[in-house]
């Protein structure tokens, strides 16, 4: 029976998809302990993946995913969790954050023991995700941590104990780490608008809300990523673990359109670094960290600087070479870099993901002109059209590592290239289709035509990036 101090019943009945829906979140509410439980089984799993490739040899050239603990591990860490969270997002919301995250659960049980500390404003400065995701993937690059186990101890692994030591300090029972310093909690908030589900607030129902039993003590609900529950409009900073499902008879998981946030809700509430993360971010940094390896430019540029290095009798930079955990550096497979090496990977991505985000920033601006006045709150708006390009070129991209894997193993997808197509062309065509619907928010049937024009050339631009990678290979 449900606690009648956590919902009420429905002034009406309910009926298909959306009583399903209802149960479901109501069963997430009712099963939390279950969940815990599950939490921690998929934290020993995290922590033995992590942990025990870097104490095995690296693999040798002809071993495979299933007798292979470090490629086994690679596969499931960079194959198959990074791609397909960030596809789950987009489908449900952050139901990984709220159901499955080991570092979420860690965080939250460290919690129990913490000092309390008020959270400081420095850790509420709303940079720290963009920031955090840039120097999270760049670094990345430079130690190679797709392709060995100790880089992806490292990255994943300080990020955890970050973010225990955030729990033992600031907000009891709470991920404050989550909300506000995980490197991806950016990326997951900005792809959760796309969910066609979301706990959906009837802010009226919860208002005109009478505790049923007025002497017993009411229900409360631990919010853990700190979201205001009675005035959440949208479900990026929602984590979907259902503890509030039903509250005060205001709360249920429902069904919506995947446009709804993205044209109604993210105009109201213009982030900045939101749009830094879109432009620069996905359609930039994280381009580039795919690109640079085939790219013929960065071959081209590092051979010029050799060249000018050597005539001038600076040899240094091209002799150096860093602890792997700076720059990789694993001789004996031949994969080494130098102080060379990684400046002009710095600085390929840094350019490209300038020149790229500023081109894409460039043509929304124009945009925006063409729709009236200059405004900023438009502007950031209609940066928030091009999320469905974003989220489908990083997921392509992380998905090369699956297919490599599968690759190397023999197992060869034949349809893979006109499958990739056929997903930047949907998503190139879902990005428009919502500027075209936030342009009409803003301006006259024919302002509405022509500003559309600058935004097929920045869709056009960024689908190019992303195919420029998967048609060189």
């Amino acid at each position: 029976m449900r606690d009648p101090d956590h919902a009420l019943a429905l002034p009406r009945r309910e009926a298909g998809v959306d009583a399903v829906l209802r149960e479901i979140g109501d069963w997430l509410m009712r099963n939390q302990r279950a969940i815990r439980a599950t939490q921690w089984i998929v934290v020993v799993a995290y922590l033995a993946l992590l942990v025990a490739p870097t104490l095995l040899p690296l693999p040798s050239r002809t071993a495979h995913l299933w007798t292979n603990l470090t490629l086994f591990a690679q596969f499931v860490f960079w194959g198959l969790w990074w791609p397909f969270v960030l596809l789950s997002t987009v489908l449900v919301g952050r139901m990984w954050c709220g159901l499955l995250c080991p570092e979420g659960a860690i965080t939250e049980a460290v919690s129990q023991h913490s000092r309390g500390l008020a959270i400081p404003r420095w850790m509420r400065w709303k940079g720290w995700p963009f920031v955090a995701f840039a120097a999270t993937t760049i670094y990345g690059q430079m130690i190679s941590v797709y392709q060995y186990p100790k880089p992806a101890l490292v990255i994943l692994g300080f990020s955890t104990v970050a973010a225990i030591a955030t729990a033992l300090l600031w907000g009891r029972n709470k991920r404050v780490w989550c909300r506000f310093l995980c490197p991806v909690t950016g990326v997951f908030a900005v792809l959760a608008k796309l969910a066609p589900l979301h706990f959906r607030v009837d802010s009226q129902a919860w208002d005109s809300w009478r505790k049923p039993h007025p002497r017993g003590p009411a229900q409360l609900v631990n919010c853990a990523p700190l979201v205001p529950i009675r005035t959440m409009k949208g479900g990026s900073a929602c984590h979907m673990c259902g503890r509030c499902s039903g509250y005060r008879g205001a709360v249920t998981l429902a069904r919506r359109s995947p446009n709804h946030e993205i044209v109604h809700v993210a105009g109201s509430d213009p982030r900045p670094m939101e749009t830094m993360l879109i432009l620069f971010g996905l359609l930039g940094i994280a381009a580039a960290a795919f690109h640079w390896s085939g790219s013929a430019i960065y071959v081209e540029v590092k051979q010029t600087l050799a060249e000018w290095l050597v005539d001038h009798g600076v040899m240094w930079p091209l002799e150096t070479v860093a602890p792997w955990w700076i720059l990789t550096n694993y001789p004996d497979l031949n994969d080494v870099m130098t102080l060379l090496d990684g400046a002009v990977l710095l600085g390929y991505i840094l350019v490209m993901a300038i020149g790229a985000g500023g081109a894409v920033a460039a043509c929304v601006a124009l945009s925006t002109r063409l729709l009236g006045r200059w405004s900023s709150a438009r502007f950031h708006h209609l940066v928030q059209s091009l999320i469905p390009l974003a989220a489908c070129g990083v997921f392509l991209g992380l998905s090369m590592t699956t297919v490599s894997l599968l690759r190397n193993d023999g197992i060869v997808f034949s349809l893979i290239g006109p499958l990739r197509a056929a997903m930047l062309i949907g998503a190139g065509v879902w990005s428009l289709w919502l500027g075209w619907q936030i342009a009409g928010l803003y301006g006259s049937a024919a302002r509405r035509v022509v500003a559309l024009l600058p935004l097929i050339v920045a869709v056009a631009a960024s689908g190019a990036v992303w195919a420029r990678l998967f048609w060189s290979l």
